[in-house]
């Protein structure tokens, strides 16, 4: 690897210009192209997180496992994604995106082949365990690496249309389960996963590493011929292309990645408060998510079937909002969505905890209404947290955010089974509403609006 060009005149020169260059680019088909592969990745990144738990009603009975040893290999991919989103954070600052999206990818399609042929309980738990170290590192240096193409003004939008594909996955995972596994048995699930291992080929053909990690490393002669390929498409669609702004560019633009600098000077503070509205978004929509189908049945003795389909409505309305936001977040701005969002979230969680939740009709009326509100925040955070960085930090941070995603992710579930074991079904929904309460006011007062703002502009 070429080492990275120190503080100067020349690099810093280099690094403007290209920014402005990236700044001005319009959206091209090759750009639309990488939404589409990159996409189509973490699709199928979201399928291999859920479906696991389609397969288990299976499994249970073929390898006569117990409740804990369900809930450790439920957990283990869960600790896998966090051991990921570390590692290969920390990895993409050092080897590049694209590379580490490779390494990634290869990782968790042959943990999916792996266990197709996993034999008991525990050597699924190894398996599950290993492959959530890819899929917990692909998504957060995928974002990273997407939010590096594109311009201010056009990045929420393009981004969030991507980052989109996760929750569809996650339904899908459903769709797979309901109609392959009574009929071709639980392996049926892995065999899907291993589509993703086609994405390789186009990752390394069609897919140029990111002009702006190769700049940071000094690579500016690369980073100038992706560049200047994203412009020459440009000019051959038609499409305009004004004369780039040079805005004077920070020396520390160039400088070695180091983690420790996410607890110094600006960052201190996006680091603490991303971090809380990870733990915030994910306890609620993954407690929400994972335990409303077993209340229905449990709670209001409703046929499986039914407590299936009204778990559906929940994922269904999630997708829409998320499309909506992704439609809109570039006009509202990020800070006062998420604001607003936390805040208007509390108040069909306080209903229900008012009502007591006493019908099924009430809950699944009032719970998927707050798990969509808060589903425009859960997905879009991939997109904030990449903008709160510079290049030498952005897959670190974004990485070391989502790590707190699986913590919120795990803490969500327990805290409802023991609520309702204690308390009953309706404080489940206060203590939901004063965690939405926090992540409101913490975005209130410690996060920073990133609309339309140069992202070198953001993060020196």
């Amino acid at each position: 690897m070429t080492t990275p060009v120190a503080d100067g005149g020349a690099a810093k020169a280099a690094n403007a210009e290209l920014v402005a260059r990236l700044e001005r680019l319009p959206v091209t088909r090759r750009l639309l192209l990488i939404r589409v592969i990159i996409g189509s990745a973490t699709f199928f990144d979201a399928y291999t997180v859920l479906v696991i738990a389609f397969a288990m009603p299976q499994l249970v009975d073929a390898w006569n496992l117990n409740a804990a040893e369900v809930g450790l290999i439920l957990s283990a991919g869960y600790l896998g994604q966090l051991v990921g989103a570390l590692l290969f954070g920390a990895l993409a600052e050092r080897i590049g995106r694209l590379n580490t999206l490779l390494i990634t990818i290869v990782l968790f399609v042959a943990m999916d082949i792996a266990c197709l042929f996993a034999w008991n309980g525990t050597s699924m738990m190894a398996f599950r365990f290993v492959q959530g170290i890819g899929t917990g590192g692909e998504v957060p240096v995928a974002s990273a690496y997407i939010n590096e193409f594109i311009g201010a003004r056009k990045r929420g939008r393009f981004f969030l249309l991507y980052e989109v594909i996760f929750p569809a996955g996650l339904m899908f995972a459903g769709i797979a389960g309901y109609f392959l596994v009574p009929l071709y048995g639980w392996q049926s699930l892995f065999i899907v996963g291993i589509v993703p291992a086609l994405l390789t080929i186009p990752l390394r053909r069609l897919m140029p590493e990111s002009p702006r990690w190769l700049a940071a490393k000094g690579r500016h002669a690369e980073a100038d011929a992706v560049v200047r390929r994203l412009e020459e498409d440009a000019v051959r669609q038609g499409l305009e292309l004004p004369e780039p702004a040079a805005r004077p560019a920070d020396a520390r633009a160039t400088v070695r990645s180091d983690w420790r600098e996410l607890f110094k000077g600006v960052y201190r503070k996006r680091t603490l408060m991303i971090w809380a509205l990870w733990i915030c978004a994910y306890m609620i929509n993954n407690g929400l998510v994972t335990w409303l189908p077993t209340l229905y049945k449990q709670v209001f003795k409703l046929p499986l079937e039914t407590s299936l389909a009204y778990g559906w409505i929940t994922s269904g309305v999630g997708v829409v909002a998320s499309v909506i936001c992704a439609l809109l977040i570039d006009r509202v701005g990020r800070k006062r969505w998420y604001a607003a969002a936390f805040l208007v979230a509390t108040i069909p969680l306080l209903l229900l905890t008012a009502l007591g939740a006493t019908t099924a009709t009430q809950v699944v009326v009032l719970a998927p209404l707050a798990y969509a509100i808060l589903q425009t925040i859960s997905f879009s955070l991939y997109l904030y947290s990449a903008e709160l960085y510079p290049t030498r930090l952005r897959a670190i941070g974004t990485g070391f955010g989502s790590a707190w995603l699986r913590a919120g992710s795990s803490i969500g579930p327990i805290m409802v089974g023991w609520i309702v074991a204690d308390l009953g079904v309706r404080y489940v929904f206060a203590a939901f509403a004063a965690v939405a309460l926090i992540g409101g006011l913490v975005t209130m007062f410690f996060a920073i609006e990133t609309k339309g703002r140069v992202l070198e502009e953001l993060s020196p």
